[in-house]
């Protein structure tokens, strides 16, 4: 088994024993990631915009706008090593921004420079593909405004366990969907099966999809929708051939199924899904960067 399978199979214990520890719930905030802690933003941000109605915007590190007023600024970051979020934890610091650090290891370069750390060590991987430190985190966060992460969990024992069909495993491209948060869990979907699997992945909100996307689908094709999938939308995929993929798991555990696939697909394409290529664990820049 790989390490990243032994990693995904961690999760529903991690989620289970997120810290009970409030986070902002009023005021404009920004919450800030790279690659995959940017797409746990945005599914965070969305939710707490729909929950409690207060101003919540998801960035990457390099495209945060400093000129913008925030109350508070979220980072998260698993390694707490990552260049451009050291770099605007100084500049945040230098404006006197209220900040706080989401991470799997401390102290780290970045702890200096925040005003406060979350420190999720039990949720830590080894991995280079991140997992279980990116579910815990906004399973986390979550948590903080009425998520379930008791039910998620049980859902996501259940993904754990469901066959992959072969077919799955042998499409030639998939396009994950999803509306309001879920649409970071897509996002998130489709990079994981890029980085372990090379496979040809999109993603959109889901009722964008059919403003064109919906015109690479066809035989042999999948189009996954995390959450509910909006109207008629199972029978116009249908029609093109392409076959419709949806659950009524909590998305969050939809997502691990997404992740098992991701480690299937690249075992059968003689892969190694700890090691993709071109990527590390951290992106450290030269000090020119």
């Amino acid at each position: 088994m790989s390490q990243t399978l032994t990693e995904i199979n961690s999760q529903p214990e991690l989620w289970e024993s997120v810290p009970e520890i409030a986070l902002v719930k009023t005021g404009k905030i920004a919450v800030v990631g790279c690659g995959t802690s940017w797409f746990m933003a945005q599914a965070y941000c969305s939710w707490r915009t729909q929950k409690t109605g207060e101003i919540s915007h998801a960035y990457t590190a390099t495209e945060f706008p400093l000129s913008e007023p925030y109350d508070h600024v979220i980072l998260l970051s698993r390694s707490g090593t990552t260049t451009e979020i050291i770099d605007l934890a100084k500049k945040l610091q230098d404006l006197g921004t209220p900040t706080t650090l989401i991470t799997a290891v401390s102290p780290g370069p970045a702890t200096p420079f925040v005003g406060r750390e979350i420190v999720l060590a039990n949720a830590d991987e080894t991995s280079v593909v991140q997992t279980r430190f990116a579910t815990t985190a906004l399973a986390y966060m979550l948590s903080t405004l009425g998520f379930d992460t008791a039910s998620a969990a049980a859902d996501c024992r259940t993904a754990l366990e469901i066959e992959i069909p072969q077919r799955w495993i042998d499409a030639e491209q998939i396009s994950f969907l999803g509306t309001g948060w879920t649409i970071g869990l897509a996002n998130e979907a489709a990079l994981k099966l890029r980085e372990a699997s090379q496979s040809w992945t999109e993603a959109y909100p889901a009722m964008e999809y059919r403003h064109g996307p919906i015109s690479i689908a066809q035989p042999g094709r999948l189009t996954w929708v995390f959450g509910q999938a909006p109207k008629g939308l199972a029978q116009q995929v249908e029609k093109t051939g392409a076959e419709f993929i949806t659950s009524d798991l909590n998305p969050l555990a939809h997502l691990v199924l997404a992740q098992r696939l991701a480690v299937a697909r690249a075992e059968a394409r003689g892969l190694n899904p700890d090691t993709p290529r071109h990527l590390t664990r951290s992106v450290i820049l030269p000090e020119d960067h």
